[in-house]
């Protein structure tokens, strides 16, 4: 393995980027706490692990499927870091625009009627992987981290690291808030929370725009 300290700049902005983008509550994290206090612990954590799941396998075919891009076109790494600044800083404009909005969050349980916590881990698996702003979301987070000369293990290290920390912290989200209280207290940090990630998706989406491939 080549030594790492050349590439661990890009792989901390990756697992920077990635964590603070799920301290977002998006749709998937808003089913777990919802499940979470509607029906319990143990189904939030069924549910959180298969978003989980499916958060790894997007990284992964995301690392595959650009590993082998830019084995075979070189010049494709300056169109998906293009391409990933630009969905950062779309991501950017949505966090400003929810610490400027006054409604708080919403945590719903899943639609339909209430399941064995396999179902909820396959449901939030499924929900995962149908979710095209993945795709966009891997191809942002990977492009942080990848150069033109870097390794195939540099991908797979990112991998690693995100998958670790999807787990970590959607299992927290369950664990922590199956309470309303617990809910309460994220929504009035709520918009501070947001203004934050506006700051640093906007940081790293100006970086990924004018990096050198």
């Amino acid at each position: 393995m080549a030594e790492i300290s050349p590439y661990l700049p890009g792989i901390l902005l990756a697992y920077s980027a990635f964590l603070l983008s799920i301290m977002s509550p998006g749709p998937n994290v808003l089913a777990v706490l919802g499940t979470s206090m509607a029906v319990g612990r143990r189904s939030g954590t069924a549910l959180a692990l298969g978003v989980a799941t499916g958060s790894f396998c997007w990284a992964l075919l995301t690392v595959a499927g650009l590993s082998a891009l830019l084995a075979a076109y070189a010049a494709a790494l300056t169109v998906i870091k293009i391409v990933g600044g630009l969905y950062l800083l779309w991501l950017a404009y949505k966090s400003f625009r929810a610490a400027a909005s006054a409604h708080d969050i919403h945590a719903t349980e899943m639609a339909g009627a209430r399941r064995r916590p396999l179902d909820y881990f396959l449901r939030g698996f499924t929900v995962q992987m149908t979710n095209p702003k993945a795709a966009l979301a891997w191809i942002a987070i990977i492009s942080l981290g990848l150069q033109a000369d870097a390794p195939l293990w540099v991908g797979f290290v990112i991998v690693a690291g995100t998958s670790l920390l999807s787990v970590l912290i959607h299992c927290l989200y369950a664990l922590a808030f199956s309470t309303a209280v617990m809910v309460r207290l994220y929504g009035r940090a709520r918009r501070w929370i947001q203004g934050v990630l506006g700051a640093f998706f906007l940081f790293a989406g100006i970086k990924l725009l004018t990096s050198r491939p």
